[in-house]
């Protein structure tokens, strides 16, 4: 079991060691990590070994000698380690008892970031004043070493990385973040987190290696070691405020994921999955939800229903405060897991907005937990925005660390978990439908709850959603996610141009003209590029972003869509009943699509 998990967390670090998320702190491991710890080879020392012989000029080289070689000795060799060791110790005690140090202190989540921030502006004022980092690295000075000094110490620069380093989020992180929240940190967890960090630190070590030996090679890197200190001191200042105005995190987002394929089939295995039970280590909050019987009809008891916990903000809140379940005792509950613009949670909230404005006054509490499915998603106003479209009134918490998604050890988009007033999880529905089934529940923990209450007639709307193998599937348009493509080409970021096919598949799509595939989206990087789409269903829809006209075939009638703004989902398509057919799409110069979507 440890062996696996070691395994697990390992490739899982490595590969986010290697994705776009650890950009953002390359300049300062390869300047503050790697290039001032090479060794320096001075003018001084090449006079030294062809300068004259005679008496007087000989000990003149002679002090000279001595004076370059004490130079050197106080150059740590060993920095690029210890910085990588600092990372390493400190990214596995934040990231396990961050949480519970904060909860136990009562201070904000935030606090462990803007501490980290803080401290990156003290290292970097002490690259630039050496004096001042002597300081700093002082309390330090049990790491072994001779002496600690402004050339030598590198543990504090790894600390302060590692209070601010933030991976990219997957199934191994998601573990043990929630583990760590949840302050259920057992062996397995431990052992989780440090193959993890030494995963995902090991690509960084290689980088400030690499930093040192061409600091070592190129003679105008040995030549200006000041130089090198200033420039990492001016680095890690900038990274301190990209870091406060979340520039890393835009940065990721204009960078195309060249390891979301890897990340996917990793997080994807069989295996991965067994080991982290669907992702999520198994704690005492969550070890009962395997009670319940997916969308089962009738009330079960599935254990205490697991903290919310990892959000990073909430909406229609009093004062947009947080809401804890203990605070709900006495009344039902129905957690709702969605993502804004997923066509088939679009399906299911109306009738989860029903149900409340139903039930709200008889002593039901509806909250949503918006876990994003694409990074648009994240953005707290696309979210907010989303939430009115829908006329969603109840509390919302934004779940962009899919935190509370992994302690509910969740799947799918929607998925409802229904809570008596004692706090216990009596129902799971995963997926869309079975509406009825759930509203009788609903009503009968009302009921439960209060005895005698009289409640308002059932809300009784139309199930739309479509039976099993009617509609064409969800068709991502990304590199990570793509399905149902029916082109000749191969779908990569490497392929510029496109052609229809002479013949497509049903339920396919194929491109025509130029195009930039990236990971969530493509986008036209020429005039009249083209989609065409066979499909069965009786609605389709496009989530589309950016400004433009986009215009559309289907049935010899041309239409168009005036697309801006954030990522939406646009309907396409209408009709009374599912039907098979073809639609093409002219996609023009800033417009990003997404995905189709069916009902």
């Amino acid at each position: 079991m440890y062996l696996t998990l070691a395994l697990i967390g390992f490739l899982g670090g490595l590969i986010t060691g290697i994705s776009p998320c650890i950009l953002p702190v390359l300049p300062v491991i390869f300047f503050s990590g790697g290039a001032q710890s090479a060794r320096q080879k001075t003018e001084e020392t090449q006079t030294a070994q062809t300068g004259s012989s005679s008496g007087t000029a000989q000990a003149v080289l002679t002090e000279e000698k001595v004076k370059v070689k004490e130079k050197v000795q106080t150059v740590s060799r060993w920095r690029p380690y210890q910085v990588i060791l600092g990372l390493v110790v400190s990214f596995s005690v934040f990231t396990l008892a961050g949480s519970l140090i904060l909860a136990l202190l009562h201070l904000p989540q935030d606090v462990l970031r803007y501490a980290g921030i803080v401290v990156l502006v003290l290292i970097g004022v002490g690259l630039i004043v050496p004096k001042f980092e002597e300081y700093l690295e002082k309390p330090f000075s049990w790491i072994p070493q001779r002496n600690v000094g402004t050339e030598r110490g590198g543990f504090v620069l790894g600390i302060a990385l590692g209070a601010v380093y933030v991976p990219c989020a997957g199934p191994v992180l998601a573990a043990i973040t929630v583990a760590g929240s949840t302050g259920r940190i057992g062996p397995e967890t431990i052992v989780l987190t440090l193959t993890f960090a030494i995963g995902a630190a090991i690509p960084l070590l290689i980088f400030a290696l690499a930093g040192r030996r061409v600091a070592e090679r190129v003679k105008s890197f040995r030549k200006h070691q000041k130089g090198i200190r200033l420039t990492g001191g001016v680095l890690m200042l900038a990274l301190a405020v990209g870091l406060l105005f979340n520039l890393p995190q835009a940065l990721q987002r204009l960078i195309p994921d060249y390891t979301s394929a890897l990340q996917d089939q990793f997080s994807n295995s069989d295996q991965v999955s067994q080991a982290l039970n669907l992702g999520g280590i198994v704690n005492d909050q969550n070890k009962n939800l395997s009670k319940c019987t997916n969308n089962s009809d009738q009330l079960q008891s599935c254990g205490i229903a697991p903290d919310i916990t990892g959000i990073q903000q909430w909406f229609n809140t009093p004062g947009d405060k947080p809401i804890a379940l203990s605070q709900l005792k006495g009344k039902v509950v129905l957690v709702d897991f969605w993502a804004y613009s997923c066509i088939n949670c679009q399906r299911s909230v109306p009738h989860v907005v029903a149900w409340d404005k139903a039930y709200r006054d008889a002593g039901l509490d509806v909250i949503g937990i918006h876990s994003p499915e694409y990074a648009f998603e994240k953005v707290p106003a696309n979210v907010e925005s989303g939430a009115q479209s829908f006329g969603i009134t109840y509390p919302v918490a934004i779940d962009n660390n899919l935190s509370t998604w992994t302690n509910y050890r969740n799947r799918y988009w929607p998925a409802h978990y229904l809570i008596d007033a004692k706090g216990v999880v009596r129902n799971v529905q995963f997926g869309e439908g079975n509406y009825a089934s759930t509203e009788k529940l609903i009503r009968q923990l009302l009921q439960d709850a209060k005895p005698g209450e009289t409640l308002p007639a059932a809300t009784e709307l139309k199930d739309t959603t479509p039976v099993a193998g009617s509609t064409t599937p969800e068709t991502y348009l990304g590199t990570t996610k793509v399905v149902n493509f029916g082109g000749d080409e191969k779908y990569s970021s490497g392929t510029p141009s496109f052609s229809f096919p002479a013949k497509q598949r049903s339920n396919s799509f194929a491109l025509d003209g130029a195009w930039s595939l990236n990971t969530q989206f493509v986008e036209p990087t020429g005039q009249d590029a083209r989609i065409r789409l066979n499909y069965k269903a009786s609605e389709v829809r496009m989530v589309l972003s950016g400004s433009g006209t986009v215009s559309y075939t289907a049935d010899g009638v041309t239409k168009t869509i005036d697309v801006s703004g954030t990522p939406d989902s646009y309907r396409l398509l209408k009709s009374a009943t599912a039907k098979s057919g073809n639609v093409i799409v002219t996609i023009p110069k800033g417009v990003s699509a997404y995905s189709f979507t069916f009902g």
